[in-house]
This record gives structure tokens, C-alpha cells and sequence, in this order.
């Protein structure tokens, strides 16, 4: 018996997945918050693995599913080889096994490029973000776990005998960061 099978993702884990799919009844979804830059993500995999033939695929849109236009085309493709069709619900178009319209497939080419240029834009807004942060002196990635003086008062702790362990009980880090602290006094 063929299954109606959904495939929803957004990027990021505050971003929300209800309008994705909404009002489609559906028999098995899989859903992930996760970027699209490429096909190893645990839902999409799970998806290609559960579907079998007279399946139906559907997702939001086309770059739910991929942001590269390669990973776009081996994604349709292998999801048609296994003989179900695949259905972008916003931009209305669907493939299946052995289907050659040429509209669809120049339509289909052109969504990708776009997918893949919007994919290329969020890196380049990214990388110019992190030089603005850079150039204003500001810290990126995590906060410290440890204040300057509780480096040093670690170091000295440690070059006295205590253990490891006990040290890293007090300060409530993990060995690995006391570790960090010895090696980058040395």
C-alpha cells in the first residue's frame, strides 16, 4: 500500500516547521532542524530509506530539500529510481520515474540555481558579519568557561600536586578543560 510521505526542514532549532506541509494529510513525516548545505542529515536519510515504490514525497519547497543544485537533482533522482514521486508543493511541480518535460525539468534547473545563490549569499552575509565583529574587537564563539585569574589559580593548583580530578571538581569544569588551562600556560 502506497504512503504519503512528508519531508519537512528549517535550519535552525528556533525556526518553526508548522507551515511547512500544513493542511496536507500525510501517513509518516520526517522532520529535522538542520541545515540543507548537504545530504547527510538523519531525517532526509531516514526518508530515502522508508520510501518504496508508489510512495509519494512531499516538501514545502525545493529548497527544503537541498541548497545545492547537484544534491537537488541526485535527491529527485534517486527518490524517482526507487519509483516514487516527488512533490514541491510551493512551486507545484512534480516528479516521477521516467518523466522527460522539458519545461518542467528547465523550471526545476532554474529553482535549483536559485537554491544554491541563496545558499551562497547566507555564507558571504555570514563571513562579512564575522569580519564586522572581528574588526569592532568583539569575542566570537562560546564564552569563556573560566575567568583569567581561574586559569592561573588552576596552573599553580596543579603545578602544587593537585590532582587533575580534584581540580577540575572545584573549579566544576571538565578535565579536558583543565588540561586546556595547563597547556596554554606553558
Amino acid at each position: 500500500m502506497s504512503k504519503r510521505v512528508g519531508y519537512i526542514r528549517v535550519s535552525s532549532a528556533d525556526q518553526k516547521t508548522d507551515r511547512q506541509l500544513e493542511g496536507i494529510e500525510l501517513d509518516k513525516i520526517f522532520t529535522e532542524k538542520i541545515s540543507g548545505k548537504d545530504t547527510r542529515r538523519p531525517a532526509l536519510q531516514a526518508m530515502l530509506e522508508f520510501i518504496r515504490e508508489d510512495d509519494k514525497v512531499f516538501v514545502h519547497e525545493l529548497s527544503r530539500l537541498g541548497r545545492s543544485m547537484i544534491d537537488l537533482y541526485q535527491l529527485v533522482e534517486q527518490i524517482t529510481e526507487k519509483g516514487a514521486v516527488i512533490s514541491f508543493v510551493k512551486e507545484g511541480m512534480e516528479f516521477s520515474t521516467g518523466q522527460a518535460d522539458p519545461v518542467k525539468q528547465a523550471m526545476f534547473g532554474m529553482l535549483s540555481v536559485f537554491a544554491q545563490f541563496e545558499r551562497s549569499l547566507i555564507k558571504q552575509r555570514q563571513a562579512e558579519g564575522i569580519a564586522s565583529a572581528k574588526a569592532k574587537g568583539k569575542h566570537l564563539g562560546r564564552p569563556a568557561k573560566l575567568t583569567a585569574t581561574q586559569r592561573e589559580k588552576i596552573s599553580v593548583m596543579v603545578a602544587a600536586g593537585e590532582t587533575i580530578k580534584a581540580v577540575a571538581a572545584e573549579f566544576e569544569v571538565s578535565r579536558a578543560t583543565v588540561y586546556n588551562c595547563i597547556s596554554k600556560a606553558t
